[in-house]
């Protein structure tokens, strides 16, 4: 236990989270600012009684988000179309509530489905692109990510308008075709749905074959392909669940208040890029990603707070974010540059 605690406390993870604190804090003496005191604000904004159900429901797009992108990223893979994967789980839910003709449970379950089955499908999209026509992953799945997004503002603000409302949105889904919320807070059965994908990622990881294989991948591409390992395959496999999880994350918030697609608001929160920071900073691992995903929240959440309370700007949470990925960065590729010198030396 006292050999797990100080390799925690020596980890590249905590070393860049504190350089991030104690940067922080020097940006908010620098503005006149209490350090302590927006720290206190942060934390009791995001955690309170008030603040903890918009973290709780921040934090389930968030880790969402985070587990679409850690999924493929385990295997070396960056799929950076989270946003249109999002928008299309989205519309495609609130399509699936709007116009399909079952009880309110069914278009539920219904509405989930297809916002994953949107999501993979447009995620494959991509892996198909690299597989048979030589595209990278990257540049693929961030292209494509335009005309997904454009399609669903497309809908939200012509076919599918709510008529006579001045903001580009659907209709309101039926009289309860809606995820279940925990009483009265905006906290909904999403949540649930998104640690269980959680809890599915990592028994995958760590007790399935298929896990090793990914891990294996990522770690050394060249091993796993000399050891049997399909990258193709396993490309388009990845690229489909990834797809599936922020498919599923635009279905809960279109699901959730207010019941309906509002152009704009499932990206302009920025969960596909926040959920990218908390993979990296976890190292796409399944608890840490959680972890990770659950800091950032607190952040987003929390950094409202310390703006009403010491009138500092909510962006330097954001700076934070930043500066914690830049630190866990540099120091990760130190420790490798400085083993190669002392085999040189040798």
């Amino acid at each position: 236990m006292n050999n797990r605690i100080s390799g925690a406390l020596r980890s590249p993870v905590t070393f860049s989270v504190l350089a991030g604190v104690v940067i922080g804090a020097l940006f908010l003496l620098g503005t006149g600012a209490d350090p302590v005191t927006a720290y206190q604000a942060v934390l009791t904004g995001a955690l309170g009684a008030d603040g903890i159900g918009s973290t709780l429901s921040t934090g389930t797009s968030v880790l969402g988000m985070a587990l679409a992108l850690a999924i493929p990223l385990r295997a070396g893979l960056i799929n950076l179309g989270g946003d249109g994967q999002l928008v299309l789980g989205g519309i495609t839910a609130a399509v699936t509530g709007l116009y399909v003709p079952l009880p309110a449970p069914l278009a539920v379950t219904l509405a989930l489905l297809a916002g994953m089955a949107a999501g993979a499908a447009y995620a494959a999209l991509a892996a198909l692109c690299e597989n048979h026509l030589g595209v990278p992953l990257l540049v693929s799945s961030l292209l494509l990510s335009y005309p997904a997004v454009s399609l669903a503002s497309y809908l939200a603000r012509y076919p599918l308008k709510e008529p006579g409302s001045s903001l580009p949105q659907t209709r309101a889904l039926p009289e309860g075709v809606a995820l279940p919320a925990f009483g009265d807070s905006t906290v909904t059965v999403g949540l649930v749905l998104v640690l269980l994908a959680a809890a599915g990622y990592w028994f995958t990881d760590r007790r399935t074959a298929f896990g090793y294989e990914i891990r294996m991948t990522g770690l050394n591409p060249r091993f796993s392909a000399y050891a049997g390992v399909e990258r193709r395959g396993l490309t388009l496999k990845l690229m489909a669940v990834s797809g599936a999880l922020s498919g599923l994350v635009g279905a809960i918030g279109v699901l959730s208040f207010p019941y309906r697609f509002v152009d704009g608001s499932l990206t302009a929160p920025g969960y596909t890029w926040t959920g990218l920071t908390a993979a990296l900073l976890a190292a796409a691992a399944p608890l840490g990603t959680v972890i990770a995903s659950l800091f950032f929240a607190v952040l987003q959440v929390g950094g409202l707070a310390m703006e009403r309370t010491t009138e500092v700007p909510r962006e330097l949470t954001q700076v934070l974010q930043a500066i914690v990925i830049v630190f866990l960065a540099a120091r990760l590729r130190f420790p490798s540059r400085l083993w190669r010198r002392r085999k040189e030396a040798v």
